[in-house]
């Protein structure tokens, strides 16, 4: 990983935490915006990290449902972000 990527998924690492445990979804905006007022290229690193790790939750829940033999529906197929 580049050093903006590192920096970029250590904020999302952290706010995403913060978010799990606190329940203030507005964290991950807040430091989206405080980020992007200094360098938006890293606000878009931030956000793109953010969404990819949101996605890998999602993908290793249902990784453990196949595991564990569950019935697995199929994802809505959309054009948008599904955060």
């Amino acid at each position: 990983m580049s050093r903006l990527e590192d920096i970029a998924d250590g904020l999302a690492k952290r706010a995403l935490d913060l978010v799990q445990k606190t329940g203030d979804e507005m964290i991950e905006k807040r430091i989206a915006d405080e980020v992007g007022a200094s360098s938006p290229t890293l606000q878009e690193a931030y956000t793109t990290a953010v969404r990819i790790r949101k996605a890998e939750l999602r993908a290793l829940k249902i990784l453990d449902k196949y595991e564990a033999g569950e019935t697995v529906g199929r994802a809505a197929i959309s054009s948008q972000p599904q955060d």
